[in-house]
Parts: structure tokens; sequence; C-alpha cells
């Protein structure tokens, strides 16, 4: 699951510049970039700026480089100077910083994609840097040098061994070609025991000096051997192994400290230092290497140095034997065979080593020698490491208990063992070798461990025993039971100065104060300062005067005292013995010579004192200028001492040196810090006071509290509460004490005594655990130990004057060792929080910087910082373990890890304010990011360990015995992943509810439950995706499996991951993923759903389609069907599938589902609808359960998303509902025609009693009468109604029961239609053919030569009357109050109106209805047929202006492109016939000559036709018409057209071409009117009118 990285601490430090310009304009910083990671230094002035700072990185992947920028501050924006690129695999390794390199800035990078990869352009432009890798452990300058030298000395033998290689490989040329083969095959591998790498990587050592010297990869025991191409290889054989012997061996465990350092640098691991202060490293093993024997440590002064290891011997003599008989079986091979895992080859093709004159090693391209070497090389490392990788191997138990962590034996004691950032020791993989990052970031945690817990004063014996010493002086003796001076007010006679401040005593009396005791004068404000000891100094100033007597009385007294201090607290100094081992002989012995020490006093003291005033920063501007011209006087005793005056310099810079003798220890050097002053005001000063200048600060230091030599920044405080005082000065203060030239000064004394406490009262008396004073107030911060503990540091820091912020950070270093311990990370966060409080609040007195103070601390700047940055990283890797190491069950640990996110967030505090670095790490960016270590360790554990983890959250019962190989997700089930789901959710609800309450000093960025369902879901979905995707490629699962886990990674989402912030806006991927599985199914539901449909007709069929309910009008079979359909959709809501790609996916495909299955039904339903007409009942449950298909069919579509819905879906569900509207009135119609028989013969008798109704409709009887005749003639239809209507309404649904009513409607009118109102004639003409005109307009031919000899049928107007009424009746009878039909569709039904307009034209003459026909029918001559010919007429029409009639001429032309054949002789002639009201008595017909055989005949005859003046042109029309004459039989009709004269009227003429048609075209007016005058028989205008509107073309003859 990812790349194995290693890490490696990168420091880079800024030093100075050489930059080119003028020096005003140059205000610089430099930005270092590595790795994603940027860091800025502070802006400096000048063309040599010096910044002096320091970086770490953490660095994993070499193949990069570090990019250093200087920039140019500017006030809009900052100008770049240059830029460095630096390669990170030329970086070397060092132990301490160096004197670093002067690089060129370059104006130009080269760039490959986003990443820089080199620079160009030199500039004049330098920069200073110091950049190596940093070791965990430092090695002294002395045990580097000796290595060294041992390791050469290896190395010029193993090169001559190989040089003697060369010469027998020259003898065996046909054993090359196999050798190179093997070595090929195995330059192709990643082989992590090869301990020879490419030397391009080789690291260096920086030893104490500054000078550089390579390692070679040869220290590993590997063996040179080099070939010719084309030569032969010879044999190893046991005289020429390629290991080397035993001497060989014993004087490399000597150097094996260095050896291994350079090889775990090489596989980027770290250095730990071992129980007896060696250091080891921690090699990554592999899963299928054999842990060899123990590795002999190298230790300064021990006796291991030089003795070797026979475990080691017969390890590595067994290893020997195997190589040798695999070369003597495979005869032509160099290497061991890839099935010896101890053994490992490799062919590096990419640089060679050669051996220069010197002994050192140059690197040579592979293409130059690419024929001349190749190295065999043979690892041992795993068996020389063994004991490191054990102890690791310990790390990553899954069970920690003190007794395994004893076994570790570590000088850090409990809480000291550290582990790796990517493992979780808890929860790891069972019985597995660990992982090479687990291995080497457990390697590097544990050295960062030790190296904070290493004290060297613990094992300095020499320094103990003096701070020993020194520590019972205090203690005897103490500064804080000094007797206090007895003041009294004196009066001087004499000019008298103050002992203090050396000012004068001024006034005439009473002028200052003096003790009665010792003597001492000084002012009233100056008694205060004076801390030396009243008792001590009388007797010093006794025996100085000769008064024995007194001196002996004072003596006494002091002896008393130091007596009553030993009786009183005797546990303080048992406390004491105890802590440095004293025995009791020597305990008397040394506390009688400090009681001797301080009854002498000064008396035998003796010092020579070298003070150097260095510099001062941050003082108080003096003169008006916003400067000063500072001064230093330095008195001791009764010498002062004066620097030179640096004019106008707030941080001025002397470095001046002072000698003086002093001869009493309670003597004090008082120095002053002055701003000197030449002006009147000054030089009258002088005459009246001795300080004329003005006073700038003062740090009065005890002479008893120096020691050796010491480099301290003081800073400078108030001499009264008027000055103004600001700043530090910084000196170097030797002091040779006489009797103590040699020892350490007092702030290491007291750090050793410190640290030697802390390791008594925590190792040996609590054994292991720190003892946490129980203080409370403002002040608890300083209280260290308890009662007698802190009286020691405390006295021994009063009187060697020890500042609190130096014991409060030396109490911070002992604290780092045991971090771990409860209750630890509380008070250390206290005191960095107190220590950040001392440097960064400044006062309003001062303007130094946070940082410039914090660099005057004595305990030291870069030791802090480093111990804070190792802390910091160590806190980081237990975070990133929280489950570990802070168990949620354990409410102390859970404190301590509040308390431990506490101290970052004030180590950040600290980098931040006190560093005052620009950007440092945010507290809750690293709190985060650990957060998400720990969870995706985490989670990889449960993901590994799945079946185990699941099974104890069961009953016993319960639990299963499953292979180990088959506990893991597989192809074959999906039983893994719900478990690993419910092991997530207990790792986040634990998160939740354990450690967000703890966690929540971060509330706007870090909230746990968040984080880990975030962590825990990024995770899962990758497993997730890729098993899915596996899974669809063998598909070895029931699709409703991955239904049911789909539900479960579901409900995971949206309980814990779909709130989360960046999933709010996102759309989830997890239905993508189930997306095939679901689509399988749902194929699978849709055979399911067909099958139930089958089963639930089946059963609803044998019960005869019963009603499912009294309320209920439809079977059984619709509920069944969409019971079935409802469950399957439940089940796509249930998914709520987050991502709309998918849903409308899975919902088109149920679409599908839910058209087949309805329409299926709707098949077999319609398929059997017939043949159940006949029955009562069954015929309307049937139609009710198509419409119910509908009804539920839109609540699904509804359901489904409605107007949401995918288009396709919806478009498919759409044409579905419209298909079972079609079906439902199919089944409507089909079973309203199964009442046309019964209905036509129900009209057939109403028009027998119509028919005996006939009469002139005049007299106002008749018309009275009509609503009684209506109600006789409906008399039968009205029986058939109520019949079945009834029961309709009863047993149809509303719908159904409307569209039944409709069908019925309209075969009742239809009916009527033909029966009554246009019956059909009996031999098929005249009526019956006009009405199948509609169908096929040429049988209306038939009705021109039929002369109906039947009694007329026409209606009379009562007739028509009755008829009116009739319509009337059944229009109401189907609207049923609104319960039926609605009114308007009954009144705009098209057969109504039909009806009404043909009853309305029964009452018309003939005239009228002629008149209507010409004027409703305007396209009569427009035939989609096509034309059979044309004709030419040119027509005239004159109105008489008199008179008003009209005259229309009419000239036959000729005709053309006749379409005709006939097997007689061809005759055409053209009949014109003017038709129109008002012609009954008029000529209405005119016909030209025939013309023989002639296709196109010309005519050129003219014709009059003279028409009425009662109408209009408008109302008149030209029928022509060309036949073909035939002698004695009916003439055949060609074509016809008609030209209506409205067309004519307003031009007066035309002449055109007319197109013949084959039959005229009307539309239904016409057709009724037609019926209507087809039954006047008796009206020749009408039956004329007839004929010629139903002509049509006749049939031609054919041969």
């Amino acid at each position: 699951r990812g790349e194995v990285v290693n890490m490696s601490l990168l420091c880079v430090k800024v030093k100075q510049g050489k930059l080119h310009g003028t020096s005003d304009k140059l205000n610089t910083y430099v930005t270092l970039k590595v790795q994603n990671v940027r860091s800025t230094t502070v802006t400096r002035r000048g063309n040599e700026p010096s910044w002096e700072q320091d970086y770490m990185f953490e660095i994993n992947d070499l193949g990069k480089g570090l990019v250093v920028e200087v920039w140019n501050k500017g006030l809009l924006w900052d100008d770049l100077l240059g830029t460095v690129w630096i390669p990170l695999r030329t970086v070397e390794h060092a132990t301490e910083e160096g004197a670093g390199i002067w690089w060129n800035l370059n104006s130009e990078v080269l760039t490959n994609g986003n990443e820089i990869c080199g620079a160009k352009n030199p500039t004049i432009h330098e920069i200073l840097l110091d950049t190596y890798y940093e070791l965990p452990a430092e090695i002294p300058e002395d045990e580097a040098q000796y290595l060294i030298e041992h390791l050469h000395s290896i190395n010029v033998q193993l090169e001559q061994e190989a040089n003697e290689d060369v010469m027998h490989l020259k003898s065996y040329p046909n054993q090359v070609e196999s050798s190179l083969s093997v070595l090929q095959n195995y330059s192709t591998c990643e082989d992590l025991d090869c301990d020879f790498t490419r030397d391009h990587n080789s690291p260096s050592i920086k030893v104490g000096n500054g000078q550089v010297k390579q390692l070679s990869r040869l220290t590993d025991l590997n063996i040179k051997t080099k070939w010719t191409r084309g030569k032969g290889l010879r044999k190893h054989d046991d005289k020429d192994s390629p290991f080397v012997s035993k001497s060989d061996l014993e004087s490399f465990s000597s150097c094996s400290r260095l050896s291994s350092q350079q090889h775990s640098l090489e596989s980027k691991t770290s250095l730990e230092l071992s129980t007896n202060g060696s250091v080891e490293s921690r090699l990554p093993p592999s899963p299928t290497s054999r842990i060899g024997n123990s590795l002999t440590s190298y230790s300064e002064g021990s006796e291991s140095d030089a003795v070797y290891d026979s475990t080691m011997e017969s390890d590595f003599e067994s290893r020997t034997t195997v190589f040798s008989q695999q070369q003597n079986s495979q005869g032509d091979s160099p290497c061991c065979s890839q099935s010896n895992s101890s053994c490992s080859c490799a062919f590096h093709d990419d640089l060679k080593m050669e051996l220069e004159p010197d002994g050192s090693y140059s690197h040579t391209s592979e293409r130059e020698y690419m024929d001349e070497e190749v190295v065999c090389t043979k690892s041992i490392s795993r068996s020389r490491w063994r004991r490191v990788i054990e102890k690791t191997h310990l790390t990553s138990q899954d069970v920690f208990d003190a007794s395994t962590l004893s076994n570790l034996k570590t000088p850090g004691g409990a809480g000291s063992v550290l582990y790796g950032i990517d493992s979780m020791p808890d929860l790891r993989r069972k019985k597995t070798v660990p992982i090479v990052r687990d291995v080497t970031l457990a390697a590097r945690k544990a050295g960062i461990s030790f190296g904070m817990t290493t004290r060297t004063s613990v094992n300095n014996q020499e320094l103990k025993l003096h701070v020993y010493k020194k520590t019972l002086q205090a203690l005897i003796y103490p500064i804080s039971s000094t007797t206090p001076h007895n003041f009294e007010v004196w009066t001087a006679t004499t000019p008298t100065y103050c002992y203090e401040c050396e000012g004068l005593l001024w006034g005439i009396a009473r002028q200052g104060m003096k003790c009665t005791e010792c003597g001492v004068k000084c002012h009233e404000k100056c008694q205060d300062l004076l801390n030396a000891d009243c008792l001590q100094r009388a007797a010093e100033k006794s025996s100085k005067h000769g008064a024995e007597d007194k001196t002996q009385n004072i003596i006494a007294a002091m002896k008393e005292r130091m007596k009553v201090r030993e009786t009183n607290k005797p546990e303080i100094f048992m406390l004491i013995q105890a802590q440095f081992e004293v025995s009791k002989e020597d305990y008397a012995r040394h506390l009688k010579a400090a009681k001797q020490s301080v009854l002498e006093g000064t008396s035998k003291w003796s010092a020579k004192i070298k003070i150097t005033v260095l510099c001062a920063q941050g003082l108080q501007a003096k003169d008006k200028t916003g400067s000063s011209d500072p001064y230093v006087t330095v008195q001791v005793g009764k010498t002062k001492r004066r620097t030179k005056t640096i004019f106008g310099n707030l941080n001025p810079s002397w470095d001046e040196t002072f000698h003086f003798e002093c001869h009493n220890s309670t003597d004090r050097i008082k120095v002053r810090v002055w701003d000197e002053d030449d002006d009147i005001k000054s030089r009258v000063k002088q005459h009246f006071k001795k300080e004329s200048d003005d006073f700038l600060g003062q740090t009065i230091i005890e002479v008893r509290t120096l020691s050796s030599e010491m480099d301290v920044w003081y800073n400078l405080e108030k001499r009264t509460d008027k000055s103004a005082v600001s700043g530090a000065i910084r000196m170097k203060i030797a002091v040779e004490i006489k009797g103590e030239e040699k020892v350490a000064p007092y702030h290491v004394q007291y750090t050793c005594l410190h640290e030697n406490l802390f390791n008594y009262l925590t190792e040996t008396k609590y054994s292991g655990v720190v003892k946490i004073p129980q203080v409370k107030g403002d002040e608890a911060w300083k209280v260290y130990f308890e009662d007698y503990a802190q009286e020691i540091v405390d006295e021994f820091a009063m009187r060697y004057g020890v500042e609190s912020i130096y014991q409060a950070m030396t109490h911070f270093s002992c604290l780092s060792s045991k971090y771990m311990c409860p209750g630890v990370p509380a008070v250390m966060s206290t005191l960095l929080a107190n220590i950040n409080a001392y440097f960064a609040h400044t006062t309003a007195t001062t303007n130094v910087s946070a940082s410039d103070r914090f660099a005057a601390s004595n305990f030291g700047r870069e030791k802090f910082i480093k111990l804070l940055d190792q802390l910091h990283n160590s806190l980081r890797i237990d975070l990133s373990k929280y489950r570990d190491n802070f168990p949620a069950s354990n409410p102390e640990r859970l404190q301590d890890l509040k308390s431990t996110v506490d101290l970052l967030t004030s180590i950040t505090f600290f980098r931040m304010k006190v560093q005052e670095l620009q950007s440092p790490p945010r507290a809750s960016s690293v709190v985060k990011d650990c957060v998400k270590a720990c969870l995706d360790s985490t989670y990889r554990y449960i993901f590994d360990n799945c079946f185990d983890l699941y099974n104890q959250l069961l009953d016993q019962s319960k639990k299963q015995d499953i292979p180990r190989e088959e506990q893991g997700p597989s192809n074959k089930n999906l039983e893994f992943w719900p478990k690993l789901i419910t092991l997530m959710v207990s790792c986040v609800e634990e998160d939740k509810a354990a450690y967000a309450s703890i966690l929540n000093q971060f509330p706007q960025e870090l909230h746990m439950g968040k984080l880990s369902a975030e962590v825990m879901w990024q995770l899962f979905a990758q497993d997730m995706k890729y098993a899915l995707e596996e899974h669809e490629k063998h598909r070895l699962c029931k699709s409703a499996d991955y239904m049911n886990l789909h539900f479960k990674v579901k409900w995971f989402y949206n309980e814990y991951v779909q709130d989360l912030p960046g999933s709010k806006d996102a759309v989830a991927e997890y239905s993508l993923w189930f997306e095939p599985f679901a689509i399988d199914w749902l194929d699978e539901n849709e055979d399911v759903s067909m099958e139930f449909l089958h089963a639930a007709l089946e059963r609803d069929k044998k019960d005869g389609f019963q009603q499912t309910s009294e309320h209920a009008l439809f079977s059984c079979s619709v509920v069944d069907v969409f019971t079935q359909l409802n469950q399957s959709f439940e089940i796509i809501k249930k998914l709520e599938c987050p991502n709309p790609e998918a849903l409308a996916h899975f919902l088109r495909r149920f679409a599908k589902t839910i058209n087949k299955v309805l329409l299926q039904y709707a098949a077999i339903i319609a398929k059997e609808f017939s043949s159940h007409c006949s029955k009562e009942k069954l015929p309307c449950i049937l139609m009710n359960n198509i419409q119910q298909l509908r009804v539920q069919l839109e609540k699904m579509f509804e359901s489904m998303g409605g107007k949401e819905l995918d288009d396709e879906a919806s478009n498919l569900l759409k044409e579905l509902q419209a298909n079972l509207n079609g079906v439902l009135d199919e089944l409507s119609y089909t079973f309203a025609t199964s009442f046309q028989s019964v209905i036509e013969e129900c009209v057939k008798q109403m028009n027998l009693e119509l028919y005996q109704m006939r009469g002139n409709g005049n007299s106002s009887t008749n018309r009275n009468s009509a609503a009684i005749d209506a109600e006789t003639v409906l008399r039968p239809l009205m029986d058939l109604l109520d019949k079945n209507l009834t029961l309709f309404a009863k047993i149809c649904e509303k719908t159904v029961l409307k569209r039944v009513l409709k069908e019925l409607w309209k075969i009742i009118l239809n009916v009527i239609e033909r029966k009554i109102v246009l019956p059909a004639l009996t031999d098929q003409s005249g009526a019956q053919m006009i009405f199948s005109a509609a169908k096929d307009l040429g049988q209306l031919s038939k009705l021109k030569e039929h002369v109906i000899r039947e009694e007329v049928k026409s209606l009379s107007p009562r007739q028509c009357a009755i008829m009116e009424v009739v319509l009337a009746t059944i229009k109401q009878y189907f609207h049923a109050g609104g319960n039926g039909l609605k009114k308007t569709f009954l009144e705009k039904s098209p057969d109504l109106l039909s009806l009404k307009y043909a009853l309305s034209l029964y009452t018309q003459t003939t005239d009228t209805l002629i008149k209507k026909f010409i004027n409703t029918q305007s396209s009569q001559a427009q035939s989609a047929n096509g034309a059979v010919g044309e004709v030419s007429i040119h027509v005239d029409l004159f109105t008489h202006p008199g008179t008003g009639e009209h005259k229309v001429t009419i000239k036959i032309v000729a005709v053309n492109e006749l379409i005709w054949q006939t097997t007689a002789m061809f005759r055409p002639f053209v009949e014109v016939h003017v038709i129109g009201p008002n012609l009954s008595d008029r000529k209405r017909k005119f016909a030209t000559k025939t013309k023989n055989n002639v296709w196109s005949p010309k005519y050129n005859e003219t014709f009059h036709f003279l028409l009425s003046n009662e109408n209009g042109p408008e109302s008149f029309e030209l029928h022509v018409t060309v036949k073909d004459y035939c002698f004695a039989r009916e003439d055949r009709i060609i074509g016809m057209t008609v030209i209506q004269l409205k067309d004519i009227a307003e031009k007066g003429t035309c002449a055109s071409w007319y197109s013949l048609i084959k039959n005229i075209n009307m539309d239904e007016t016409g057709l009724t009117i037609l019926r209507i005058l087809s039954q006047r028989t008796n009206d020749e205008v009408a039956k004329e009118f007839v004929r010629l509107k139903s002509d049509t073309r006749s049939s031609e003859e054919t041969t």
C-alpha cells in the first residue's frame, strides 16, 4: 500500500552573504525550498549580511534538490538577486556544524515540468551555506578519527585482494558469459540487503575539525571482483574466498560503529545509542532473512574493542561454506543462487569506484569501463545488526507490557521507547516481520529519545564529586538562612560612600544606614540590595582587625547554626548522599571540609578574574539625536576599569579585556553602562556628583557565583525606580579560584546536580516514574521536585547565582527524556509556556527582541532549539500512534494526550514568538497530520486483521474457524467487507466519544470524529473500489449480496461522511462502484417480475378476476404486479444513490422493466378480452385493471422523480402511459362494439315508430306533441341503456365508464344517422352509397341512373322536430347529471353536430342546399390521384346593367393529353353544366361535337348561359365533364373539373387550362347535403345535382 520511504534530517545553516551593490539599498532575506516546504530567514541590511539561522528538513527523496533564493526586500515587491540549487545527493553527513561553502548565486533556473532541477548563469553575488545530514547521536572527534584510520586500513587490504582476483579472472575466459548473465539478472532486482550501493550516493562524515572523510562502501566486508569481457572468471575456493579472515573481522569489530553509521545513512535509517553508550544501526530486515548473531559494539574504553564474537564467526563461516558449495555446484556462476536469501549480488550500471594512490575512491563513468569490471558482493549485514533488529522487533509486537519495555534496557526508562510514525504496535499484522519503514522510523525515534536522555554529567564522576562538595557548602550554611544586617540610622562625620552604589552619603546628619554587627554603610535605599551574610562578614572583619574574641564568638555562632541545620534537615543530607552514592566515611569527611570552608570564609580565598566586555544590545537612547554614546565601567572590590566610548550606537561592541584580583568571595562585580555626555550640564555635574553621565543600566555579579570560563548575557537592571533601562550586555568572565583552577562553570555544575538528582529520583527511588510535586499557585512551575530535593537545587542556585529560568530550562531538558510518563506532558507544557513568557513578553522598559533575549540565555540557544526540535519530532511520532500511547480506556493517559497537544502548541509558540520564525508549522496542522497517520495505520491494521478483530466483538459461541488465507477479501464472497465496516464504525465512534473531547484545542481546524471518518472513508474507498473492479471481472457472488453490501456502504457514508466539509458539495462515487452489480440485480429482477406477472394472472384467472374488495373495482393481479414492482423500487430508493449519473442509470433500467411488465399484462388482457365481452361484469373489471395500471404507473412516475426524472426514463414511461391509454381505448371500443347489433335493433324500432309520425309539421299540435312522440320513439333504446348503463356505473371506474359511454354515444349516433336520418337504400344506391362515399367516392357514380321506386323516406318537418328532441334526450341521458360525459364533450361531439346539421338541412329547399354546397365546397377540382388530362376554357361573365341578369359565355377551346384506353373508336366530347339556385326553368347543359380518335382534340365551340338576378355569380359554378361517346350505351366519363364563377367575378373573364380529375372532392358538409338531396327523388334538379357530384371516371377498356 504505497512505497516505503525512509527519512533523513537535512540541516541547513544560512550564514553570510557577499552582495554587490550599495549597502543602504540592500535589505535581504533568504528563502529555502525543498520538497514543498518553504522557510524564510529574517531580513538583514548591508552588502555583507549575516543571517546565522538554522533550519531542519525531513527528506524522503534524494532525487530532488534544495533551492536557495536570495531576495532584496522592496517597498511594493521584492527583487530576486539569485538562486542556488543544491542536489540532495551531494549533501554530506556530519555530526556537527561546519564552516560552510560559498556558493555563487545564479540568475536563471532550469526546470523539468514544474520542478526546479538546476541553475545557470552565475552572478557576482555569493552566499555562505552549511548543509549536512544530521546524525541522531554525536561521535566524538577522537573516536571518529580513530575509526577512519581503521577503516582506511581495511579498505587498502581489501583492494589488494581485489587486485589479486583480477589476475585470476584472465585465466577463465569460458565462464565470463554465464557470469555476466547472472549478474545482469541481478542488476534488474531491487536488493535491499546489498551493502555495496551506487557510489554517487556515498555519504561522508564531518569530524570535529571540519575535515571531510569519504566512507567506502566496502566497509561491510564486500569483495570487489573485476572481470574483462571475453575473459574468464575464476571460481572462489576456500583460499580465495570473497570474505576476509578472522583477524580482519576482529579489527573490523573495533570500527563497526563508524561502518554501521555509514551503512545506516545509505539505507536512510538512523543510529541508536546502545545501553553502554555505543552506536548501533538499524537495517531494514527482509521477510525471508534469517536473523543471525550478535553484533560486537564499539565502546570507548571497553574491552570489547577487539574481541571477536564466536557466534558471528560460526555464522560467517557457515555462510561462506554455503557460498562455496554453490560456486562448486554451479560451476560457471560467480554469484549465489537466487534461492539463498542470505546473499545478494548487484550489477551496478551507473558508476564505479577506483582506488586512488592516497587510498580514497574516485568515481568513473560506467560507459568508459563497461568492458572492464563488474562487482560481485555478498552481504552479511543482517547478522551484524541482529541485536538492533531484535530490539526494533520488540517495539512492533501486538502487546506491550512492562517486562517487554524493561528488556530494552534503555536509559530513558518507561516511556522512552518510541515507535515509528507509520506503524501501530498495538494494531499490527500478527506474526509478520516489520517492514523497512517501521524499523527505520523506530530506530530513528529511539535515536532521538536516547539522544535526549543521555546525560553526560551522570557518568562524569570527577564533576559529580566537585558538585557534591559545592552542594554541601550551599546546604550546610544556606543563603536562604543567612543572618540579616542590623541597620541603624548613622551620621557620618567624614565624607563616606555607599558600599552598594558607591554614591556619596549626602547630608549634614543621619546621612545613611550602618550595620551594628558588620559595620557596612549604605544609603537607606540600598540596604535591601546587600545580600551578604552579616554574621560571616562580621567574622571576616573581626579576624582582619585582630578582634579574636569577637571572631571566636561569631565562629561559635556559625558552628551552632550549621549544627542546627544538620540536625533539623537530616533528610536533605541523606538525599544528597544517596544521590551521589557517597559512603558514610566520605560523607563525614566532605561535610567537615564544607563546614571549615564556610568558617574560613574569605581568609584563605583568592581568585584571578578576567573580564571581557564584548557587546551590548538594545540600550536606551539618552541623547536628543535618538542614540547614545555608551561606555562600560567594571568594578571588582575597590578596583574599577572603564571601556572606550562607542559614539552614536545603541548596539555597541567593545571587546575589551580587564584583569582583576579578588580576595573576598563576598565581593561583587559591578558592571554599569553609561552614556557619555560632554556638554556644559555634565561638566557642572562633575563638580557636585561622582557620576556625571547618564545611567543606562547595570548588572551586579556575585563573585562567589563565578567558576571557570563563562560567556554570558546579562540583562541590564535599574538602580532606582526612576531609572529608564533596557537591553543586555554580553561578557566573557574567566576566574581562576585558588584550588579550583579546572572546575566547570556553576551553570554546568547546577546542570550536573539537577540531572543527577532527577535521575536518582526517577530511576532509582521511583523505578522509572516521574514524581510530580503537588503544588498550586502562580509560582508552582518553579517547583521541580518534592520538598527536600527542591530545597537542594534552590539553595545551590541561590548561592552560585543560577537564574530561575536556567533552572526551568534544565528541568525541561530532564523531563524531555520522560515525556511519555504520566503527568509529565502537562508539567512540560506549563514549563515551556512560562519559558516562552519569560523571553517573549518584553516589558515596557526594554526594547530587546525576544530572539535576542533568548540568544542571551545561559542554557545555550542552539542546545535548547535542538532539544525542542527533537522533542517536536518525538511528539509527532507518538501522536501518530495515539491509540497505543494514549488508550481511550485510560483517563489519565487521555489527559496526557491533551497535555501533549498543549506542549506541541507551546513549541509552536516558542518558534514563532521567541525564535521569531516567520512561518513555523502550525500546531493544529501537525496534530492533524499525526492523527491522519494514526488513522491510516489503524485502518491498515483492521484491514489486515479483520477476521480476528471481528471475532473479538462476537460471542464465543458464534466464532468461526476459517483458514488464514481465506480470512481476507476474496472474489468468491463478500463476507470480509461488512466486518471491516463494523470495525471502522467502532474506530470512528471511539474517536468521537473518547478523543474528540480531549483534542479540542483547535475546534475550527480539528474535529476527531469527522477527521476519523474522513480518513477511514478515503482508505476504504480505495480498497472497496479496487475490490469491486476485481469482482466485476469474475462475478462469482450473487447480485443480492452486492446490493446488501451497497446498503452497508451507503449507511456508513450517510452516517459519518456526507456531512463532512469535503463531502457536502461533492458527489459520492460509491454508487458508481456498485453500478454494474445493481444493473445485474435489475436484470434479474425483470425476469422475476415477469414470472410473478404470469403467476399473478394465472391466479386471478382461476379466481375469475374477482374484485379485491367492495370498494376496489379491479382484481388482485394488478395489486400483485405493482406490489412486486414497488418492492423493487423501494430497494432502489433505499440505495439513496447520491450520484445522479448512477441513479439515472438505475431508473432507466427499472423503467424498462416496468414497461415490459405492464405491456405484457396489457397484451394478455387485450388478447382474451373479446372472449369475455359477453359476460356481465368481467369486461368492466378487466378494463378497470388496465386503468389501475395507468393510475399506479402515474404514482410510480412521481415516486421516481416526476419532472426531475431522467429524460430517457421519463419518455419511456410517458410512452408506456400512452400505450396503456391506447389499450384502454381499444378495450372500450371492443366492449362498446359488442352492443352494436342490439343498438341497431333498437334504432330500427325507433325508425318504425318515427315513420308512423309523418306530417307536414306546420300545426301547433304537432309541435306540442314532439316531446311525447320523442319519448315514444326513444323507448326501445332507453330500455337498453337503462339496463346496461346502471350496471356499468356500479362496476366500472369513472374513467373506464366515461370511455365506454363515449364509445356507446358514438355508436348510437352513427346508427341513428345511418338508420333514421340518412338511411341507406335497399339496392345499395342512393343515400347508402353516398354514406360509403366517405371511404370510396368512386361508388357514388352508381347513383345517377337509379330511380327510387320505393316510398320516399325523407324526414318530414315533424319528424325532424321529434329527432331534435330525441337527440337532446339522449344527450341528457349520457350526461347523467354530471356523473356521465361532460356537456362540453357532448355538445362538441362531431357525430352530434353532423346529425344536427343533417336534420337542419332536411327542412331547406333544394336551391338553398345547392347554394350552400357551392359556397362551402371550394376545392372540388383538387385531387390527390393525379390529373387525367386538361381542358382549355375561356369564360366571360357579363351582368346586364338594367335587369341584373348574368350572362356566362363559355368557349371550349381544346382538350389536351387525355389519358384513356379503349378498344373501340375513341370519340371524346365535352359536356358543360351550370349549377346553382333558381335554374329549374333555364338551360343548364351544353355539349360539344365529338372528335374521332383524337386524344388532344380542338373544339373552339362557344355556349351561353343566362342566370337569374336573384343571386350573385358567387352562387354558381360550371361543371365540365370530358366523355367518350358510346353508341347505344352509356357514355364513359374520362375526367371532370369545376369552375366556380366567384373566382372570375372580379376580372369578368378568364382563359385557362384546367386539370381533369377522376372524381369530385368534397368534405363532410358536402357529403351530407348530397345524401339529403339524394333522398329527393321527385326533384329533377336535385337528382341531376346528385348525379353530377357523384360521377366518377369510368373504368378503361384493355385488351
